[in-house]
């Protein structure tokens, strides 16, 4: 069906702020609080509006997490048609601007669905158990940080302090650094039981987890990331979003720049993805010949080749789950 209404959401974490457009055409701005009862109102009362229904209207936001949850999963229950945009796109996408309040941002967001219309992508939504694995790797990595944070102060104190100071600091943090310890743990064992639990990401795991220096970590990553390898289907589209894919620099005659990877990523899952190439150099007797012989014979910088590597490793993934099949050393094409 064509889209005839388009609604820009601006969000924060207590009020939701909604501008309406018919084609190109302003019609109303709300602002609500950000919660279940007033979303559901303020629904209702656009689909009071004349001619407009959840067929011929798309809702337009940006990505931002926990914030845009309660609408988002209203809409989805009610099977209308989600954008959920990177707010770095949106702000390239608004051009030359003054001034900034959420009113200005909602119309802008409205402007933006209406102009980019025919080129729209529509939010996938995701299975609860992807977000509640989400939601524990995140736990997860906190408490290590927060782990290593204390573990490092410590460390630096030992140089430069007494030692009757750093002995009193280490009684002291004892007690905290133990039952950090003992949390990841039981994250730990309850991102495996949760996992384990459905037969649909099981299998994923046991495929990623086949290849070799692919851990449960980068293995869950990738899967978060991808939807389960449903919105991010290709090894290129994932080097890209994860910051690996080389991109050209050149504009007329007098720029040409070498091909470089882009800043703009997800430097936690290339970070994963980086210690998995480090590894298969020791371990992975193919790649390790690869390495030297790139860096050795060819002559080639030592990053260039470990870059390459890690989009072998993304190859590797994507190949074993689209085909459903384990990692082999010596796949034969049947």
């Amino acid at each position: 069906m064509k889209l005839k209404y388009f609604v820009g959401v601006d969000i924060s974490k207590l009020t939701l702020d909604l501008t309406l457009l018919q084609g190109n055409t302003f019609v109303i701005h709300r602002c609500i609080k950000n919660e279940s009862h007033a979303i559901k109102a303020f629904i209702k009362e656009l689909m009071a509006n004349k001619g407009l229904t959840f067929g011929n209207t798309v809702f337009g936001m940006e990505s931002t997490g926990i914030y845009s949850a309660k609408l988002v999963t209203f809409l989805h229950q009610k099977k209308a048609k989600v954008v959920l945009e990177n707010p770095l796109h949106l702000k390239n996408s608004f051009g030359l601007i003054r001034g900034k309040t959420d009113k200005d941002d909602s119309e802008r967001i409205a402007s933006y669905l209406y102009k980019s219309r025919n080129e729209l992508r529509f939010f996938a939504a995701r299975r609860d158990i992807i977000g509640h694995l989400s939601s524990l790797m995140t736990l997860r990595r906190k408490l290590i940080a927060l782990r290593v944070s204390i573990v490092n102060t410590l460390k630096e104190n030992a140089g430069f302090v007494k030692k009757g100071l750093i002995l009193e600091s280490n009684r002291l943090c004892s007690g905290s650094l133990r039952a950090l310890v003992t949390d990841i743990k039981n994250i730990n064992a309850s991102i495996d039981a949760t996992w384990k639990s459905d037969e649909s990401l099981s299998r994923l795991m046991k495929i990623l987890l086949s290849i070799p220096c692919i851990g449960p970590v980068i293995a869950l990553h990738a899967i978060i990331a991808t939807n389960e390898f449903r919105s991010i289907t290709t090894a290129k589209r994932f080097a890209s979003y994860c910051g690996v894919a080389p991109f050209r620099h050149r504009s007329g005659t007098t720029i040409s720049k070498r091909a470089k990877v882009s800043q703009t990523a997800n430097k936690r899952v290339k970070a994963l993805l980086h210690t998995a190439a480090i590894l298969s150099i020791r371990f992975v007797p193919d790649l390790r010949g690869y390495y030297k012989r790139k860096v050795e014979i060819e002559g080639k910088h030592k990053m260039l080749v470990i870059n390459a590597i890690r989009f072998k490793i993304i190859s590797r993934m994507f190949t074993c789950i689209a085909q459903d099949r384990f990692y082999q050393t010596h796949y034969q094409v049947k």
